[in-house]
């Protein structure tokens, strides 16, 4: 892994060419001035490799993914974890974290498997660029 990460850091993987995804990205940014979060795509290296670190199958994944403290979360657990650690408002979804895992996820495998049709899909991975790129892990 990269030495440039620092260790506190939370890591957000998510697909690069997808709309929503890539709009969620630009969403946490700016509420963010600390810079607890880094991003990478999961069609990158680096998020192939974390992909495998954390013994999650690359392909089975059309996820927002969060390497956090160790631990990686998934799907609604990912979005609930990184809104709390946003702080302000966004941890008013912190309560979700007590419905199962598994009604959450239904909602987000919904939203998951129809977000090219309604949100669209890059041709390529985002490219990243002004304050946003010294966030991206290469």
């Amino acid at each position: 892994m990269d030495e440039d990460i620092p260790e506190d850091a939370a890591i957000v993987l998510f697909d690069g060419v997808c709309n929503l995804c890539s709009g969620f990205v630009q969403f946490i940014f700016p509420r963010d001035p600390e810079g607890k979060y880094r991003f990478a795509s999961l069609q990158s290296d680096v998020g192939r490799e974390l992909l495998a670190e954390h013994d999650l199958a690359s392909e089975d994944l059309d996820s927002i993914v969060l390497i956090e403290d160790g631990e990686s979360y998934v799907k609604s657990s990912a979005i609930i974890r990184i809104a709390t650690g946003l702080g302000g408002a966004y941890r008013l979804l912190s309560p979700f974290r007590y419905v199962p895992a598994a009604v959450r996820d239904r909602v987000y495998d919904f939203v998951a498997s129809n977000r090219y049709r309604w949100f669209g899909k890059k041709d390529r991975c985002m490219m990243p660029s002004g304050d946003v790129k010294s966030r991206f892990l290469e």
